[in-house]
């Protein structure tokens, strides 16, 4: 990838997307489209279809029916793992091409979309397509005149809600297991970023997943993602977004067929500095990463920073120098560090909390203000917040934008209350040269994911899933399967 490739492209004219229902092209059923706006300038890109309650139900039909007819699940598993593996061949060969497509839809810098998107959802197929032979059942120990096994099947239809922030990277996260297993799948993009799964669906056909097996419906959630969670043919929905989302799809679950849904929501994570640190500077580099990159648009972002009162001052001072170097602009420049807000509204919601942070009592130590208006697109400077209690706003809800909070505490009993004061769970970070206290740690914040010394980067083969209100059941790794299986017993007596 060279700025030269990137520029080749940037500016290529984009048609306007459909449907992909059982293997087709398909309009939404009213004929109606949403325009697609780049958060770059704020200039439309092209139109997606406005998909209707009926567009979905046509997609789920269609995904039963391939999974009734069994051209998926009944291929022998060593060939769905090529089909797989050549569907990430495929997506690397395009992988510049699907980076700055996303680039242009929902605004990441490109240098992290290349990596964290096409090359990333590429890995994720390939990991899960090596599992498709590797599925064992079990034979339970029985008395000599029984034979009990366990079976695991595929559970059938599978609806995924994937949201704009990486919507290739955690697209796979979903549809890797799910088609794995052998089941179909119905994917509902985010509004506004959905030009690069319909994308990857279509390079899906081309590698050899059967027609109806993988289909896309674009549209408004409070329709399509409606219709889809009500539906009595979906078995599973898997979800990552908001809470008050996921509080509805289980609403509507339990007044439909009682289908299992997975929820990974929101997070408000935790980032412990203990005065014992080894390297504060590089630390204080990997906070500002930790929270400013993609604009603060990661879902274990570490937008609560807990320092100890003893380098509180020198540390805080640190992260906003390296903060400073965290400039946002042009996101399909390489040499840009930080990209622009996904939309416009959610631009406004981040100034919001800036404002609400002050009223509360919060000093803005950088930042807090929109940039680069002149562009037409949709930017926000790093922000640092510092004085800001437990009980703040700040301190509770998530922003998900470049908004940090500094809170001190004293000691490791402090630092442990602190990061537990909240209803979130999805992440933490601890920085010690203690291994006792590394461990006491890790045991003790209430988190699905706790990173040591470092922030981000765990791969696929570890789960990401959350606690208390970040949801439930786990993304990535081999036990992401289980969320996409049924366990079936034989009993026979010989």
């Amino acid at each position: 990838m060279d700025q030269a490739s990137i520029n080749a492209i940037r500016n290529a004219e984009i048609p306007a997307f459909n449907h992909l229902i059982g293997g087709k092209q398909v309009p939404a059923s009213n004929g109606d489209t949403m325009k697609v706006v780049s958060p770059i300038d704020g200039s439309q890109l092209t139109t997606i279809a406005r998909g209707t309650a009926d567009d979905m139900t046509s997609a789920i039909a269609s995904a039963r029916a391939a999974f009734v007819d069994g051209r998926w699940k009944n291929m022998p598993p060593a060939m769905r793992k090529r089909v797989m593996h050549r569907w990430a061949d495929l997506i690397e060969e395009h992988a510049l091409e699907l980076a700055v497509l996303g680039v242009r839809d929902n605004g990441t810098e490109i240098a992290m979309a290349y990596k964290a998107e096409p090359m990333s959802a590429a890995a994720t197929l390939r990991y899960y397509g090596e599992t498709t032979d590797k599925i064992y059942g079990e034979i339970a120990p029985t008395p000599n005149d029984i034979l009990g096994m366990v079976h695991h099947e595929p559970v059938g239809v599978v609806g995924a809600i994937i949201p704009w922030n990486f919507p290739l990277m955690i697209g796979a996260w979903k549809i890797g297991p799910a088609l794995a297993l052998g089941n179909s799948i119905v994917v509902k993009p985010p509004e506004t970023a959905s030009l690069t799964l319909i994308r990857i669906a279509e390079l899906a056909l081309e590698a050899g997943i059967p027609d109806g097996v993988l289909n896309v419906v674009t549209g408004e959630g409070a329709v399509v993602g409606e219709a889809m969670a009500l539906s009595m043919d979906v078995d599973v929905i898997a979800f990552t977004g908001s809470g008050n989302t996921g509080r509805r799809l289980l609403e509507y679950s339990a007044r439909s067929n009682l289908k299992r849904v997975y929820l990974e929501l929101g997070g408000k994570s935790p980032h412990i500095i203990f005065n014992d640190t080894s390297d504060l500077a590089k630390a204080a580099k990997v906070v500002a990463g930790g929270i400013f990159r993609n604009s603060g648009q990661v879902c274990v972002a570490g937008s609560r920073l807990l320092v100890q009162r003893e380098i509180r001052h020198d540390f805080v001072k640190a992260v906003a120098e390296a903060a400073k170097m965290l400039n946002p602009g042009d996101p399909l420049l390489l040499e840009t560090a930080v990209g622009a807000i996904n939309s416009e509204v959610q631009l406004n919601q981040n100034l919001e909390a800036v404002q609400t942070a002050v009223s509360e009592g919060g000093e803005v130590m950088l930042g807090g203000e929109r940039v680069l208006a002149e562009t037409g697109g949709f930017y926000m400077e790093p922000t640092i917040i510092d004085g800001i209690s437990p009980d703040n706003t700040l301190f509770q809800q998530e922003v998900f934008g470049p908004v940090l909070s500094v809170t001190q505490f004293d000691d490791e009993e402090e630092a442990i209350r602190l990061a537990n004061h909240s209803d979130y769970g999805l992440a933490a970070g601890v920085w010690t040269c203690d291994v006792s206290r590394a461990h006491r740690m890790i045991k003790a914040i209430h988190a699905g994911v706790v990173h040591v010394n470092t922030y981000g980067g765990p791969d696929v083969t570890v789960p990401l899933g959350g606690v208390g209100q970040s949801g439930n059941g786990s993304d990535k790794s081999l036990h992401a399967l289980d969320k996409y299986m049924n366990l079936k017993t034989a009993w026979m007596q010989l």
